[in-house]
């Protein structure tokens, strides 16, 4: 901690120099935190050992029980899980240049690539508050020095519980909270998550830790994208405070605080207080949907799949097997219509008393070109199962066999 010594003593002087002080001690906390447990004498070197070993025998005995088999379908993610473990596990400069910059310096550049800002957007942010509260606390002292020389002010003559000054201070707790608060915060949820990432980062091999892994990448995601949003939403509360903050300096020069100034203030700051609850149930809501590239959910693929039903073909009736007209004879629209009919539906017909339909059929005189075409459609449908089902008795020669 002695190369941030320095920026510590200097953390109460205002929001940016706490959080300059705040980025550097979570920088050394992480790299102290990676350093004893993987480092080249970490604590946790053995229990690494011992993780990879058991990781390699599971997959051989998945190989002998048949379970799984040596592809490159099978044995890519494992190569490629196992080297991604092993490198962010081992490699300080790969975990602080990937994840760090990530999570910390990706929304940083994100913000200041939409504020159009020179420099870290974070930073100037915490410097715009600063200029803010300096401004709020001028206004205070020059209405108190008015008041203790005797000039009029409208604090001390105004009646009410809360008295302008009264009303501005609590603005400011407000927006201090709100804006100050939120982002340190974020800061130390960030810094604490990324000291202990080495430990999920290894229970990334094994199916069943996986959620927590998955778990830890989307407190990250979280807590990265909090500050963004901070930085956005608070510079538009900033502009909306100019004015506000003009006025009070006004007012202030002449020994008063204008109440209507002071309303303004707690109004904006009361309004961002509840950006930033939305805020973090929207980040929230964000992360949920997440599947952080297939490490939870892989159980869901094994899942049984319940079977479709498909309609059967009912049979049709015996009886309209044997009406089957012959040559100069044809189906009619009503009798198409009964041989759809199932017999089961023909069954329960007669079981319950009710007479069961009867076919209609119509003697028609056509010439002996049509009967052929004719007598065809007498005949039920059927699926064809093979190449002798094309060629069918005449149903002349079925009415024989039959007889």
């Amino acid at each position: 901690m002695s190369d941030c010594s320095q920026l510590m003593e200097q953390a109460s002087a205002g929001v940016a120099p706490a959080l300059r002080a705040i980025d550097c001690a979570a920088g050394e906390m992480t790299a102290s935190a990676f350093a004893r447990l993987f480092g080249s004498g970490g604590a946790l070197l053995p229990a690494l050992t011992i993780l990879l070993t058991l990781y390699i025998a599971f997959f051989a005995v998945s190989l002998l029980t048949g379970r799984s088999r040596i592809g490159i379908s099978a044995l890519t993610p494992r190569m490629i899980t196992l080297g991604l473990v092993l490198t962010f596990a081992t490699s300080w400069a790969a975990y602080s240049q990937v994840l760090w910059n990530l999570a910390v310096a990706g929304p940083d550049w994100i913000a200041t690539v939409l504020t159009g800002s020179q420099g870290s957007a974070s930073l100037i942010f915490a410097d715009r508050i600063d200029i803010v509260f300096a401004a709020i606390e001028q206004a205070s002292d020059a209405a108190s020095a008015a008041a203790a020389a005797g000039a009029p002010a409208a604090s001390s003559d105004s009646a009410g519980m809360f008295k302008p000054a009264d009303i501005m201070w609590l603005g400011a707790l407000l927006l201090l909270l709100g804006t100050v608060g939120v982002l340190l915060t974020a800061r130390i949820a960030l810094a604490l998550l990324m000291a202990l990432g080495p430990l999920f980062v290894v229970l990334a091999l094994f199916r069943g830790t996986r959620g927590l892994t998955a778990g830890w990448l989307k407190g990250l995601a979280m807590t990265g994208l909090v500050p963004l949003f901070v930085v956005l939403g608070g510079a538009i509360t900033l502009e909306l405070l100019v004015p506000v903050i003009s006025a009070l300096s006004q007012g202030a020069q002449f020994g008063e605080i204008s109440g209507r100034a002071a309303m303004a203030l707690f109004l904006v700051a009361a309004a961002h207080v509840a950006l930033m609850a939305m805020v973090m149930k929207t980040a929230a809501t964000i992360v949920a949907g997440w599947k952080v590239f297939g490490l939870e959910g892989a159980g869901d693929t094994n899942l049984p799949v319940a079977p479709r039903s498909y309609p059967q073909q009912s049979a049709l009736p015996h009886s309209i097997m044997a009406e089957t007209p012959g040559q100069g004879q044809t189906v009619t629209s009503r009798q198409r219509h009964l041989a759809m009919v199932p017999s089961n539906e023909c069954s329960q017909s007669t079981a319950s008393g009710q007479p069961a339909s009867t076919l209609e059929t119509r003697r028609i005189n056509v010439g002996s070109a049509d009967s052929a075409a004719t007598s065809m459609l007498a005949l039920p449908a059927q699926r064809a199962r093979g190449v002798g089902s094309r060629f069918r008795a005449r149903p002349s020669q079925l009415r024989e066999m039959k007889a």
